[in-house]
């Protein structure tokens, strides 16, 4: 028994020694990573448009030894940090903000403004937490250069461009990210999640987010006076029909246990009370679990719209196009030995009482998913670092406020936990993946 409980007490503290390494990591939020957080906060670009971000990012990867490639795929980042023979692992960190108005009151809140081309000006948040993956990105790499002697390998840092808009890892792919700097053996990426206990982390394996599609739809009617309906053909009444369908793919031709959804986020259409226009606009969301649900839905959605516009009488040259755009990711999957494989390293670390457990509660997405799904089969992980303190979780069960959820105006969380313990875990992974050798 007692021998036992000693294995379990150096299972918990080796490798790295844990005291050691935490506290070496809230030495460096306290001197450096602290502020860096609050500048990428102050800071945020939209998608494909980060800039600063990079260029910020950039030096502080150089800064922590890392060398440093800008504008892979656009904005992105590719920093290399090798340390002899060893694993290739991508360790991957999104950049961009949102369009919102930050309302937080946080002495350090956004008042970032994007000058549109049209003249519009779009207030930019960072209402996802991509500030705290950046600031834990920038901290592993600072951990890992200080402390070579205790792994072997070459990290492939990545600063990712365009997340929101699920698009950023498919460009830098698509500019030879892998050709160029070479194919992981494992890829690895944290978020945090609002709403969970600050400071702790959950990993499961397979699926960890589903797949999205932003679809358009344009219906062709054939404008007329409102007031001479037979004279046309509306196409606000043929797209009205068409919302309407849609809501069937779901609950009527998918298994009562299969999630999808399909969300009609805009209808455009129309410019006068009295005139019957010659064109409707349908932005949809789809998303599913599975790549074969992905295109029942997709496939199903083609076919109602098409049909709806013939039972309207539309001639074949005026039948709804139904576009997919590039917006869009298939589900990510973290590999089911590799998630196993780390999540029995965190459990060692940091005990059971430093993890979570959370259903998924929504479809939310993550383009993370091209860097495992491609040609080669990267095997990956994804996983969550809590943001909120327990106490705001006990208060909000309790009847007190609500915590608001990602993409919120009101959206924040702890940064100190979040990013100390996202860096812990990160270094953690990568001794885990990443031995020294001899």
């Amino acid at each position: 028994m007692l021998l036992s409980a000693l294995l379990t007490s150096l299972a918990l503290l080796s490798p790295p020694q844990a005291p050691d390494l935490r506290s070496a990591i809230q030495a460096d939020y306290a001197d450096h990573l602290a502020a860096l957080f609050e500048h990428f906060h102050r800071h945020p670009e939209l998608s494909f448009l980060e800039h600063e971000t990079a260029a910020r990012l950039s030096t502080e990867l150089r800064t922590a030894g890392v060398r440093v490639t800008e504008g892979v795929g656009g904005t992105g980042v590719v920093g290399i940090l090798r340390n002899g023979e060893g694993p290739r692992i991508l360790v991957r960190a999104d950049m961009d903000g949102l369009p919102l108005a930050e309302e937080t009151g946080l002495p350090y809140a956004s008042e970032a403004i994007y000058q549109a081309g049209d003249g519009t000006s779009i207030p930019i948040m960072h209402a996802c937490g991509h500030d705290v993956h950046m600031t834990a990105m920038v901290g592993t790499a600072r951990w890992m250069n200080a402390n070579r002697d205790r792994w072997s390998g070459t990290i492939l840092f990545v600063g990712q461009p365009a997340e929101e808009r699920i698009g950023g890892a498919r460009a830098m792919l698509g500019d030879g990210l892998y050709e160029r700097f070479g194919v992981p053996d494992q890829a690895l990426a944290l978020h945090v999640s609002a709403g969970s206990p600050a400071g702790k982390i959950q990993l499961r394996g397979g699926l960890t987010a589903s797949s999205s599609d932003s679809v358009d739809i344009v219906v062709h009617g054939i404008g007329t006076h409102g007031a001479s309906p037979h004279r046309g053909k509306d196409p606000i009444y043929i797209a009205s029909q068409i919302v309407i369908a849609l809501q069937g793919l779901v609950s009527r031709e998918l298994a009562p246990l299969e999630p999808g959804v399909v969300t009609v986020g805009s209808f455009h259409a129309g410019s006068k009370h009295n005139i019957i226009s010659s064109v409707a606009r349908l932005e949809l969301t789809v998303r599913s679990d599975s790549d074969e649900t992905r295109e029942k839905l997709l496939l199903g959605i083609e076919r109602i719209a098409e049909h709806i516009g013939r039972a309207n009488g539309l001639p074949d040259d005026k039948l709804p196009e139904v576009i997919r755009t590039l917006e869009s990711t298939p589900p990510t999957e973290n590999d089911p030995a590799l998630a196993e494989r780390l999540l029995d390293t965190f459990t060692a670390h940091f005990g059971s009482q430093g993890l979570y457990h959370e259903e998924r509660s929504g479809m939310g997405a993550e383009d993370f998913a091209y860097f495992v799904k491609t040609p080669e089969r990267v095997p990956g992980a994804y996983f969550q670092v809590g943001g909120t303190p327990q106490a705001d979780i006990d208060a909000a069960k309790a009847g007190g406020a609500p915590i608001p959820g990602h993409h919120s105006p009101f959206f924040r969380i702890d940064p100190q936990p979040s990013v100390t313990r996202g860096v812990e875990a990160m270094v953690v992974a990568l001794l885990e993946l990443m031995p020294a050798e001899g």
